[in-house]
């Protein structure tokens, strides 16, 4: 089967479950971080993944889409700041974006976008979404809130639970062989729950009581300004990630997504499916490279399998007793991963800038990456009309200003 072919088997289904199953671990941790329903987040990605199918209809990539991990600290900092609702305004316009960026590819063509937004400011912005992130990783893995103002599991317990989910994470990603390979997430989850278990952290009573078809706790957006001007500009780090995915998707089925569909396309359909999955209050969606490694094991390039991994996804949403047992994962299992996690955000950062063969001896190079990187960690925050703007989102934005406006070394 060609990779630009899609035939609606029910034998597949089998597999998208199995691609599903690959997903899993990531889609949840970002929802149980950022205080979001998981089993939104399940039923938005099978929603997002069906919507960017139907956008890009005339050649399906075989890719997933579901939860971002750069969004979670504009969530985290949006849900205890303005409240889901108007965290999800910010999200729907984070879509938009992707939308708009879409429309200026399809006016002036794909080398507009790393004009516009070249690796030398990508690469220092995701490094400031890990490095931001990593205190709530630390506070969590030592068994404390986020923020680290309470103690939830006692230190010695929490360290040794983090540690083990970390290092299984770690050996997983480098020993697994087959499906083990792709989901060392899942089974850094596993394991740090098994030891929690042993330390008698678990709490089934709200399992027992929940009920196997519940209503996911949908949430529909109420318009912020403030939270879409924070969030808005760090959707530009996953627009331009969402163009590696493509690549990739495209190096392993050997067929050209760039030019059929179209970047044009694809990010109009992960731009759609992020906001259509803030308008029922899930996390934003993007590709899941996971799945792609798996598509990778499997040659399964039948866009089809993820039609059904959606299906799948939507299905799991209203099994009440799974969003129960996600719920009783310990806080030291999540800080476990998160360390991980957040770390290799930031080194992907770093990977985008040595990829692109930054020179650190060029000032003005020197002068953008510096700047983003200390408006973005620092706490600098300037305020338009009384709204503050701060983080991650005006360290984007004094990027691509000092970009456009900088003089080009001679």
């Amino acid at each position: 089967m060609k990779p630009t072919d899609y035939n609606f088997r029910v034998k597949d289904s089998i597999l998208g479950l199995q691609f599903l199953f690959v997903a899993f671990g990531a889609l949840v941790l970002v929802p149980i971080l950022t205080g979001l329903d998981p089993n939104v987040a399940l039923f938005t990605a099978g929603i997002g993944t069906l919507v960017f199918q139907f956008v890009n209809r005339n050649c399906v990539p075989p890719i997933f889409l579901a939860s971002s991990f750069a969004f979670i600290a504009p969530i985290s900092y949006g849900v205890a700041t303005w409240g889901i609702p108007a965290t999800m305004s910010g999200l729907v316009a984070a879509g938009f974006l992707y939308v708009f960026l879409s429309f200026l590819i399809r006016l002036k063509g794909d080398e507009f976008l790393h004009k516009l937004l070249p690796s030398v400011v990508v690469g220092p912005v995701i490094i400031s979404i890990g490095l931001i992130l990593s205190p709530v990783a630390v506070n969590m893995a030592m068994g404390k809130t986020g923020d680290g103002a309470v103690q939830l599991v006692p230190f010695d317990q929490a360290i040794v639970i983090s540690m083990i989910a970390l290092i299984v994470t770690i050996l997983v990603s480098l020993l697994g062989k087959g499906i083990f390979k792709l989901v060392p997430i899942l089974m850094g989850i596993v394991s740090g729950y098994i030891i929690s278990l042993y330390f008698g952290l678990i709490d089934f009573s709200k399992v027992s009581t929940a009920a196997w078809f519940s209503m996911p706790n949908f949430v529909a957006p109420e318009f912020n300004w403030q939270a879409i001007i924070y969030i808005l500009p760090i959707a530009i780090a996953p627009a331009i990630e969402h163009i590696g995915d493509m690549l990739a998707i495209s190096s392993v089925t050997k067929h050209d997504y760039l030019k059929k569909p179209g970047l044009k396309n694809t990010l109009l359909g992960d731009g759609l499916a992020t906001s259509v999955a803030s308008l029922f209050g899930g996390p934003p969606n993007t590709t899941y490279s996971e799945v792609t490694g798996a598509v990778t094991v499997t040659k399964a390039y039948n866009p089809a399998i993820m039609t059904w991994a959606a299906i799948c996804a939507i299905l799991l949403a209203f099994v009440g007793k799974l969003g129960a047992i996600l719920a009783t994962i310990p806080v030291p299992v999540m800080g476990g991963i998160m360390l991980l996690l957040f770390g290799i955000i930031a080194t992907l950062g770093i990977s985008t800038l040595s990829k692109a063969n930054i020179d650190f001896s060029c000032p003005r190079n020197m002068a953008i990456v510096s700047m983003i990187l200390v408006f973005s960690i620092g706490g600098m925050t300037f305020n338009f009309g009384g709204v503050p703007f701060a983080g991650i989102g005006l360290g984007a934005m004094v990027g691509i200003f000092l970009n456009l406006v900088l003089p080009k070394a001679l």
